[in-house]
């Protein structure tokens, strides 16, 4: 049965994430105001539209953000923390889900800003100047963290090391901030590492 129950929870992480890391780029190509024709931004759309269409009703966008996938984001995530505790045996305390799936989004919103810079930098060395779809996408969702630190860094002979300052801050916010968030709102052991 053990075995089983750790079958049920890969496949549920596994979709659960895939789908929950669309809602999250669907709510980054919105914040950097991405190419909303690009053949991935479509995908991102269509996958998350017959869930979002139903929040948009109610939910408002404020300040120039959409509110509703965010929202969508946390009940995903909020669903996907209970159904992989209730899997392992844990009992839930449903007052600590939402601060727990916030650390999570929170969380995984850096692991995507992490990665696209990484496949950003990869980019600049073996196809600089690429029209690729996904390149551009990784350019638009990157240039709006870097664009910072290019202005503190100055621009070293044609080598731009304001990554390795992005990427440094980014650890930070990873190694120590997350872990404490977690530490304080109660989060089990190793739940991060779960979801």
């Amino acid at each position: 049965m053990l075995g089983l129950n750790d079958a049920a929870i890969f496949v549920i992480k596994t979709l659960g994430s895939l789908y929950l890391l669309i809602v999250m780029l669907r709510f980054i190509l919105q914040l950097v105001r991405a190419n909303f024709y690009n053949p991935l931004c479509q995908f991102a759309v269509k996958a998350t539209q017959p869930l979002l269409k139903p929040l948009r009703r109610v939910i408002p966008s404020m300040f120039g953000l959409d509110m509703s996938s965010l929202v969508l984001a946390l009940i995903v995530q909020m669903v996907l923390i209970a159904v992989i505790l209730l899997l392992k045996g844990f009992q839930i305390d449903w007052l600590f889900l939402v601060p727990w799936a916030l650390i999570a989004i929170f969380s995984l919103f850096l692991n995507i800003l992490f990665y696209a810079m990484i496949i950003s930098v990869i980019l600049s060395w073996v196809a600089p100047g690429s029209h690729n779809p996904g390149a551009e996408l990784v350019t638009q969702i990157t240039e709006p963290v870097l664009a910072p630190f290019r202005r503190l860094v100055p621009n070293l002979g044609g080598l731009d090391i304001s990554p390795i300052f992005a990427f440094i801050v980014i650890q930070l916010l990873q190694s120590w901030l997350i872990p404490r968030l977690a530490y304080y709102a109660l989060m089990p052991q190793g739940l991060l590492g779960l979801i």
